[in-house]
């Protein structure tokens, strides 16, 4: 018989102000694509966060993985860094990189992955920017 393939989810939070602004552009093309995200003054929002691995439950204990060892992971790589921050100029590793929830998950994903156990893997991130926009993202990336 197969081994069950699981998934399970953590869900954390953070605050964190940032613009969509490309310094390349004119304002106006600024305002035309990003509107108020672009306003000079920043702005924030309430990220809902949930990390979700993917593993056979070790049969000693039942777990894909410790959820404990996950939250401390989700903080050390991601909470502490992002929470109650300026994500355009308080985050290094995000320097340089427009801070759309897009990048920020992408990056959040590169930051967990390699801290995780070798008996499970990271399946998904979910970004939550506002309760109308979020983002999935799958560890793809492109050529």
């Amino acid at each position: 018989m197969s081994k069950p393939i699981l998934y399970i989810t953590r869900k954390e939070h953070f605050n964190a102000a940032h613009k969509l602004y490309n310094n390349a552009w004119t304002p106006e093309q600024n305002e035309a694509v990003f509107g108020k995200c672009a306003n000079a003054n920043w702005h924030g929002h309430n990220f809902d966060l949930y990390v979700t691995v993917k593993g056979t439950p070790n049969p000693d204990t039942g777990f894909i993985m410790d959820l404990k060892l996950l939250k401390r992971i989700i903080k050390e790589e991601v909470i502490e860094h992002l929470d109650h921050r300026n994500l355009n100029e308080d985050v290094p590793f995000l320097k340089g990189v427009m801070p759309s929830i897009e990048h920020i998950a992408t990056a959040i994903w590169q930051r967990i992955e390699p801290r995780l156990p070798e008996n499970c893997r990271l399946h998904k991130v979910l970004l939550y920017e506002t309760e109308q926009n979020f983002v999935e993202f799958y560890g793809e990336f492109g050529v």
